[in-house]
């Protein structure tokens, strides 16, 4: 195979000029990508993925699982590329992950840090980066305010994910057993705003943008502060989940409580389910999720719907009683009982598309008792 490697920027010598525009890109761009990167561009695709000892077809799966583009045989590449080329060809050589399993590193990594990314380019670096003063361009705020930020969030970033890492292996380690890591009993809600399209046709943008990220922040706060996991957002629904059940009703009954004394924000509903979930590269799937939806669509304004199977968790647990009624005659009669922190409410049966006929039942908090 033939490889041109001249092109824009290059001398008579083949060697390219780092700091040369190429196929007209901004030179401001080529030198804030090389800071980032911290390499010069040197390397073709086939180049890169030749000095790592992988095959171009392996290189090409793990660059798209990554996230990036086809770029052709661009010299856009670096050392840093063909470094984790090699490490991940390397852990499937040494036998510690699979090909596939390679991939899905990849991937789930790509995806996480791109989000990442734009978020901090859309809400931080470009309020950072106005110009201080009357005359100055962006161009000469962006390069030093980025040589100045790079280490200190690179080193952020490191220690969060380690101590996400920590946290996520102390679960793992304590499943029963191997089956149980990937299919789990997890409780799992969803937290909706309620009236959300109309509210997109009445508001501007950038007020529903902030309130979509006031959102977000309060129900991510809320979700980590009570010892649940957030698994995603979606602009107007939260997907959350936790190994108990008693820990998710009180997250969920939070959310509302939180947001009804919140004039700005829409009311809230919350549908949520306890069963086995497949977990897949930090995401849940399965009856149990789809289950936890529906009971969010029918649930009532400002109220916490729960499946059957999430009520019998709370009561085995002793988070809830039986029945208020069963409570209410122990009280009375002087019989000592479980310092209940939920009440459960049966509703009527209904069917639930795709699901058959489920039983959900209204979630309260006991009077006087709060977490």
């Amino acid at each position: 195979m033939t490889v041109d490697d001249t092109g824009s920027g290059a001398g008579g010598d083949g060697r390219v000029d780092p700091h040369a525009p190429d196929n007209g890109e901004d030179p401001l761009a080529l030198r804030l990508e090389q800071l980032i990167l911290g390499a010069e561009r040197r390397y073709t695709p086939f180049q890169a993925a030749r000095s790592a000892g992988v095959s171009m077809e392996l290189a090409s799966r793990f660059w798209r699982a990554m996230g990036f583009a086809d770029i052709g045989q661009a010299k856009a590449l670096t050392e840093a590329d063909v470094l984790a080329l090699r490490r991940l060809a390397g852990l499937v050589e040494a036998g510690l992950l699979s090909e596939a399993m390679a991939v899905q590193v990849a991937r789930s990594t790509g995806q996480t840090t791109a989000r990442l990314a734009e978020w901090q380019i859309d809400s931080f670096l470009e309020g950072l980066t106005e110009p201080p003063e009357p005359g100055m361009t962006r161009t000469e705020v962006t390069y030093p305010l980025v040589e100045l930020l790079l280490p200190e969030l690179e080193e952020f970033l490191v220690y969060v994910w380690r101590r996400q890492l920590a946290a996520a292996t102390g679960r793992v380690v304590q499943a029963a057993d191997d089956e149980e890591m990937v299919d789990r009993r997890l409780a799992v809600g969803f937290a909706d705003l309620v009236g959300f399209t109309r509210l997109t046709r009445r508001m501007e943008e950038e007020e529903l943008g902030e309130l979509v990220e006031a959102f977000e922040t309060t129900a991510a706060d809320l979700v980590a502060a009570r010892g649940g996991r957030l698994i995603k957002t979606l602009g107007d629904e939260v997907l959350y989940a936790a190994d108990d059940a008693g820990v998710a009703a009180d997250i969920a009954l939070r959310l509302v409580e939180t947001l009804a004394n919140d004039e700005t924000m829409p009311e809230l509903r919350v549908g949520m389910a306890f069963g086995t979930v497949t977990t897949r590269m930090g995401d849940v799937f399965g009856t149990t999720v789809n289950l936890a939806s529906r009971l969010t669509s029918i649930a009532p304004r400002d109220a916490v719907l729960v499946d059957s199977a999430f009520a019998e968790e709370l009561i085995r647990t002793g988070e809830a009683p039986v029945s208020e009624a069963e409570a209410a005659a122990a009280e009375k009669e002087g019989e000592e009982t479980p310092s209940y922190r939920f009440a459960l409410q049966p509703m009527w049966q209904r069917p639930v598309r795709g699901l058959g006929v489920v039983e959900p039942w209204l979630l309260t908090r006991r009077e006087g008792r709060s977490s």
